[in-house]
């Protein structure tokens, strides 16, 4: 008997079962998306008008993923239905290319977890305003001219600073993105020209005298060293400038250890910015947090100014980066210097933490001083992502009734044999834990329901023995998977 024939029976379009990540299925996308919220999504998803921070551990599969697409989904909601200004949303959910910048620089040769052991709060922040900077410069560029918001003459400054540090886009050359950025942005300050103007009008002075003295037949005043000097001395400023730049570019370029920056687009990026913008200015110089916070301060007044009431960062996939691997011990020494009270109670800025389970158990073996710094007790932390049996129910049926296409819409619990009560069907899915284990179970179920019978003598419900005995076989194992004997 074939499953599709056991679906059309049942006025099921395609099996509402076969995928099992959130990020690729159309059938949660297309209804459950803004229909089926944990219960505790009020909680973690709060006020889109006042972003605060959520600290979420959930085991695989229990919806992390899901709970981001739900968010970002309920951010643009926000944002369309007007009268409120819009969140900038930020994803933080893929580590790899600033893992990989950081180990580079760290340590290529070492062991992992010693390099892992340097990582710090401020190598977060640069790769969160990276990522929030070239996202904010892609807007602007992408949009018409005539709808670029108007940015005072310190913003336009602090945009054009922060691009040339952390806008990390490889769309095209960095030059020439940023001198669109400053076009777009009307930061058109001149850097000074006079440095380069004495210098070159010295030296066209010095070819003038030096042709004029060949012509003449009289270069013995060459030999002298008055001239040369004179000549460098009139390139003194601008090389004594470019010098400056050399040297700031490089203390940048040498505390971001998350970034792809050189020392050479930075050079000219500030030697481009008059001296007077520079002065006072915060700049990652430094292996310190301090001067990030100032740069995330420009940031967020430049978001304002562009219609922005608020910023939030969605904190995913941590345990996916190839450097970590899966390994619990390797997200701690990541994700902890985040773990910050003045960080993630930063004004007008919200932080949506998604993490594995199995950091929470470091979380419990912490001492005073950690649990101090990270006041996690203010963080609306949900220990674990827990679905009921009565949850995941709904869920199944949503899905079933999503992928239906006669009427009226057909439930799960028609699928199964009038026998099968649904006490019992409750009791079996709650040992399932949580949505991802629900889809599978479900899946391996009607495929060996449908197994089981020919197209001859089909058979179009699903008896209670079919239900316990597939349901045994599948939690024995989960539980060895659980435990690392066996794939599932």
């Amino acid at each position: 008997m074939k499953i599709q024939d056991f679906l059309e029976h049942h006025g099921i379009a395609g099996n509402p079962f076969a995928e099992e990540e959130a990020q690729n299925d159309a059938v949660f996308k297309r209804t459950c998306l803004e229909t089926t919220f944990h219960p505790a999504w009020d909680k973690i998803f709060g006020d889109p008008a006042e972003p605060s921070t959520s600290i979420v551990f959930g085991e695989k599969g229990a919806g992390k993923t899901a709970l981001k697409l739900q968010m970002l989904q309920q951010y643009r909601t926000h944002a369309a239905a007007g009268g409120e200004p819009s969140t900038f949303v930020v994803l933080y959910d893929d580590f790899n290319p600033f893992l990989d910048r950081f180990v580079s620089r760290v340590g290529p040769s070492r062991p992992v977890e010693r390099v892992l052991a340097q990582w710090k709060l401020w190598d977060h922040m640069d790769a969160i305003l990276a990522l929030s900077v070239t996202q904010l410069v892609d807007r602007l560029l992408d949009m018409p001219a005539r709808d670029v918001p108007t940015l005072s003459a310190a913003q336009s400054r602090d945009l054009a600073l922060l691009a040339a540090c952390y806008d990390q886009s490889t769309a095209e050359p960095f030059p020439k993105r940023w001198r669109q950025l400053r076009q777009r942005i009307g930061y058109l300050r001149p850097a000074g020209l006079w440095p380069f103007s004495l210098g070159l009008a010295a030296s066209v002075v010095m070819a003038v005298a030096l042709i004029t003295s060949s012509v003449q037949g009289s270069l013995s005043w060459t030999a002298l060293a008055w001239p040369w000097l004179l000549l460098a001395a009139a390139w003194g400023p601008w090389l004594w400038r470019r010098l400056r730049s050399w040297w700031r570019a490089f203390r940048i370029v040498r505390s971001m250890r998350t970034g792809n920056r050189t020392v050479g687009q930075v050079t000219r990026a500030l030697a481009r910015m008059p001296e007077v913008d520079l002065a006072g200015q915060p700049l990652p110089l430094l292996s310190r947090s301090d001067d990030r916070y100032e740069l995330l301060a420009k940031l967020q007044a430049v978001l304002t100014a562009c219609g922005y009431g608020g910023m939030v960062v969605i904190v995913d996939r941590l345990d996916e980066p190839h450097l970590i691997n899966g390994s619990a011990e390797r997200m701690r020494q990541v994700i902890w210097p985040m773990l910050d009270n003045k960080f993630l109670k930063s004004p007008g800025l919200g932080f949506k933490l998604l993490l594995p389970i199995e950091l929470y158990g470091f979380i419990e073996r912490e001492d005073e001083a950690f649990n101090q710094r990270a006041r996690l007790d203010k963080q609306n932390l949900v220990p674990s992502l827990e679905w009921s049996g009565e949850t995941l129910y709904d869920i199944a049926s949503m899905r079933v009734q999503a992928a239906s296409v006669g009427e009226p819409p057909a439930t799960l619990a028609a699928l199964f044999d009038a026998s099968v009560d649904k006490r019992r069907l409750l009791d079996g899915l709650r040992t399932l834990r949580v949505p991802r284990q629900l889809f599978k179970f479900l899946y391996r179920l009607l495929v060996a329901h449908c197994h089981a019978h020919t197209s001859e003598q089909p058979s179009y419900q699903i008896p209670i023995e079919r239900f316990d005995s597939v349901l045994a076989v599948y939690c024995r194992d989960q539980d060895a998977f659980d435990r690392g004997f066996a794939p599932r």
